[in-house]
């Protein structure tokens, strides 16, 4: 299906499978605002964690006067500022989708070899 046809999270989902994108060049590539690609971000990680061969990767904002590196921060917004220096220089965090190469056992085919094992 050409990208243009696809719906709106779908596009999403295939600028984050390329490369690490941050929100702002998200909204620039779907022509949107940058708060409704957030908004649609939150959707895009549901979706991504119900296929066991995806994985959606948040890399953190950072603090760009001290260096600290919001780790822990699961929303996919940029923080406001610091906790440590109450700066608000802060970087915005990438997204992407990370793909896993299907091994046996993620097709099933190791069911096969347990069940004749157990015989």
């Amino acid at each position: 299906m050409p990208f243009l046809e696809r719906t709106l999270r779908q596009r999403l989902i295939d600028l984050l499978l390329e490369t690490p994108l941050t929100s702002d060049q998200l909204a620039r590539a779907l022509a949107i605002p940058e708060r409704q690609v957030e908004e649609h971000l939150v959707h895009v990680v549901k979706t991504v964690s119900r296929d066991s061969a995806r994985r959606f990767v948040l890399d953190p904002s950072s603090c760009l006067a001290c260096g600290f590196v919001f780790w822990d921060r699961t929303r996919v917004t940029r923080p406001s500022r610091c906790p440590h220096y109450r700066s608000e220089g802060i970087s915005s965090p990438r997204y992407h989708i990370a793909t896993q190469a299907l091994t046996r056992k993620d097709i099933g085919l190791s069911r096969r070899s347990k069940a004749e094992k157990g015989r």
